[in-house]
């Protein structure tokens, strides 16, 4: 069997085994943030014309729950396999550096896309929604959460420790997606917010997300799709260049 594929069957099983914690908590979460939110801020705040607040939060939510789970299931494999050093079993067989890549990217987007399928059906339930535009919704979604899987997996290839990990997931990734206008529209903040928010490429894939579900967002989409396609491309070969370099696997 090709060694990349059964890498990639190896991450999928990992996190299927514990679908309680992968899935249905992140699932749990994401209800509970529309239920709070939507209950406090429903008729009182409407950010498109004939759109409820409870409605333009879900997308939102689905994207959070999908580029956050992403992230953590390409970061936390490797990370455990570094400290409990059984990554040396991982690359003792002849796989190469882009099939190490692949498997670990491919099986963090699948667990973002199932994350996100689950938030949808969920929270979808509680409020009316329409996919104006169903393959730019598709289209961000696999691409932010390919991006967050390889985002991921940098992480897992410089951290040593959990508590690295943890600080890059706490100081960057959090951060940077309740930053991203899955809340709020951006047109909502003051001018000095709003450029600030252009600067975080986290806001290009919630907006663009969310255009697939509305026909209407705060950033042309396709300019939004080229600027993701571009990070993705560019870490990517950051992670290509670690893993072609051994950086921290080796010993």
């Amino acid at each position: 069997m090709i060694p990349g594929w059964t890498l990639f069957r190896k991450e999928m099983l990992r996190f299927v085994k514990v679908a309680v914690q992968t899935i249905a908590a992140p699932v749990l979460t994401a209800l509970l943030y529309l239920v709070i939110f939507g209950h406090v801020l429903e008729g009182r705040l409407q950010v498109y014309e004939n759109v409820r607040y409870t409605a333009f939060l879900v997308p939102g939510l689905v994207m959070m729950s999908a580029l956050q789970n992403a992230f953590a299931n390409s970061s936390s494999s490797l990370i455990q396999s570094k400290m409990t050093g059984n990554i040396v079993f991982i690359l003792l067989p002849p796989i190469s550096y882009a099939e190490f890549f692949a498997a670990y990217v491919a099986a963090a987007t699948v667990r973002g896309l199932v994350v996100g399928a689950g938030v949808l059906a969920v929270t979808g339930a509680f409020t009316e929604l329409r996919l104006a535009a169903p393959a730019w919704a598709l289209a961000f979604a696999l691409a932010g959460c390919t991006l967050l899987g390889t985002l991921g997996l940098i992480a897992g290839i410089v951290s040593d420790k959990i508590d690295q990990l943890a600080a890059f997931q706490n100081f960057v990734v959090v951060p940077l997606t309740f930053l991203s206008g899955v809340f709020y529209s951006i047109h909502s903040l003051p001018p000095f917010w709003q450029r600030l928010s252009h600067a975080n490429p986290f806001f290009y894939m919630v907006d663009g997300f969310r255009y697939g579900f509305f026909g209407v967002g705060d950033f042309p989409p396709a300019a939004s799709l080229a600027i993701v396609g571009a990070a993705l491309v560019a870490v990517s070969a950051l992670a290509l260049a670690l893993l072609r370099a051994g950086y921290k696997l080796r010993t």
